[in-house]
């Protein structure tokens, strides 16, 4: 009988998350489209503002939001998706939306990938320790300006 339980709790347990990887289109996110993050309503106002942003046409959310190594984009992609799910699912987020410092740190690297010869001696000079934040003096360059969902920030 405990063991016919048992199999019944992990056989429920296994068809609710399976469910629910087909109701979320998980696969999805596995891809590099844009749109996939914009499968969450939260994420709208960042996409919609993504596409008139002066990144639109050389970047995807991957290529800044992710690192570039294969095996650290799909951790991060798994790590992300599983805070985004369980923060998205207990609505204890911030609003708006803002980005955590491990993510903050992969964006960073992401911007000086892209422009380090631009930014060699304004930021890469001073060292780690005293490095400016390219998101700091330029917040909205990939996004535009930081909107809720109520509107924008006052």
């Amino acid at each position: 009988m405990l063991l016919l339980t048992l199999a019944l709790l992990i056989g429920a347990m296994i068809g609710v998350g399976s469910y629910t990887l087909v109701y979320a289109d998980a696969l999805s996110y596995m891809s590099s489209d844009p749109k996939v993050c914009a499968n969450c309503h939260i994420m709208q106002a960042q996409y919609d503002s993504w596409q008139k942003s002066s990144h639109h046409h050389v970047a995807v959310c991957n290529d800044c939001h992710l690192p570039r190594d294969f095996i650290g984009k799909y951790v991060t992609k798994a790590l992300n998706g599983f805070n985004h799910a369980k923060a998205y699912t207990l609505q204890n987020f911030a609003e708006p939306i803002a980005i955590k410092p491990f993510n903050g740190a992969i964006v960073q690297e992401n911007c000086l990938a892209c422009h380090r010869a631009l930014v060699q001696d304004a930021v890469m000079a001073r060292g780690p320790a005293e490095e400016a934040s390219c998101v700091h003096c330029h917040s909205s360059a990939g996004h535009g300006e930081r909107t809720g969902l109520g509107g924008p920030r006052t």
